[in-house]
């Protein structure tokens, strides 16, 4: 079971790097420095929860998808979600699993090594 569980979340971060690629080649207007950090936080929840409850596997495995599965315009009728969207979905659920520490600020991230004194300034 426990060789299942890794490598699930081996595939989940290969997903969160390939998606990270495609926007990196996108001639959109993504700001990458936001998409980076947001894949940053997802590849920390991802191996944080490995062994963790069904639960909490499932809501950080719901936030990939929903990093991942972004809708081009292009390809369907539903707009693109921006990347705050995605910032979202990742601040409420890294903050729901007591990780305020992976919680993706909208500016550059400083050499700050501890935990986000308080969430409520991402919202």
């Amino acid at each position: 079971m426990q060789r299942g569980l890794e490598h699930d979340t081996e595939v989940l971060i290969r997903q969160v790097d390939g998606h990270l690629a495609t926007l990196r080649t996108a001639r959109g207007r993504h700001d990458l420095a936001l998409a980076e950090r947001l894949a940053a936080s997802l590849r920390h929840l991802l191996r944080a929860t490995t062994h963790a409850c069904a639960a909490d596997r499932a809501r950080v495995r719901a936030a990939v998808h929903y990093f991942v599965l972004r809708r081009d315009a292009r390809h369907d009728r539903l707009p693109v979600r921006s990347l705050a969207a995605d910032q979202r979905v990742i601040n409420e659920t890294a903050q729901h699993l007591g990780r305020a520490d992976l919680i993706v600020t909208a500016d550059v991230p400083t050499q700050h090594t501890g935990p986000v004194q308080s969430a409520r300034r991402v919202f």
